[in-house]
């Protein structure tokens, strides 16, 4: 059974709590079902998206959590703001930080980053032999890298939403984005013509911390692991 949530977390301790960082937006319900099977309890409006605050204590008194952009969240683990983390294996891929370390795949908000382009040009032209294509993406690292591995150069039109308008408008020529269902895509005359990666929710960490504070952040992937475990056997 966890420990109610209780005002007395609020209180400050003399050791500053360790800092979770989590996704905002459609990824943040999936995560707090996780929590809950790791026991882990933070304050009720958390989840609230009106709330001006953005950081919430937890059950655990040795333990806050942070409600920040889901592309943030690995540069907040990564520079030690945060010193653990959900996070879309999407943005590890893109960021690629060298100090963060990705313990264990949580199985949620699972999707793909794929190539896109308009259903009436798609297959009419070889890519395997073109020298160079414009792309619109978020993901200008992993578009590039993509394209690369095939000897293609990516020229990237960096945008961070509405990307299924770029090819309609005539900004670029394909668009790399994350796709779940596909439905915006179709909605706008657009097909996938290549799954570059699948994407599911890692569990983060920063590796410093996890040095200088072994006992601390071990038990809480542990939390993790049992809380996973116990959800596959289930």
């Amino acid at each position: 059974m966890t420990a109610p949530y209780t005002a007395a977390a609020l209180e400050p301790e003399a050791t500053a709590p360790l800092i979770m960082a989590l996704p905002k937006g459609r990824i943040l319900e999936q995560c707090g079902a996780v929590l809950a099977r790791a026991g882990i309890v933070p304050s009720p409006d958390y989840v609230n998206e009106n709330t001006r605050h953005m950081r919430f204590a937890t059950n655990d008194p040795n333990l806050d959590v942070i409600r920040v952009r889901s592309f943030d969240v690995a540069t907040f683990v990564a520079f030690g703001a945060a010193q653990i983390g959900i996070c879309g294996s999407d943005v590890l891929q893109e960021f690629d930080y060298s100090e963060v370390y990705a313990p264990l795949d949580l199985r949620i908000a699972k999707c793909r980053v794929c190539v896109a382009e308009p259903a009436e040009t798609a297959g009419s032209d070889d890519p395997s032999r073109w020298s160079r294509v414009r792309v619109a993406s978020k993901y200008p690292n992993i578009a590039r890298r993509h394209f690369a591995s095939r000897g293609v150069q990516a020229d990237i039109v960096e945008l961070s939403g509405a990307m299924e308008l770029a090819p309609m408008l005539g900004l670029s020529r394909l668009i790399v984005d994350l796709v779940d269902t596909g439905s915006t895509l179709r909605a706008n005359g657009l097909v996938v013509t290549e799954t570059i990666a699948d994407v599911s929710s890692r569990l983060i960490v920063n590796r410093t911390a996890l040095k200088t504070q072994p006992e601390a952040i071990g038990a809480l992937i542990e939390q993790f692991r049992k809380a996973l475990e116990a959800d596959f056997c289930g």
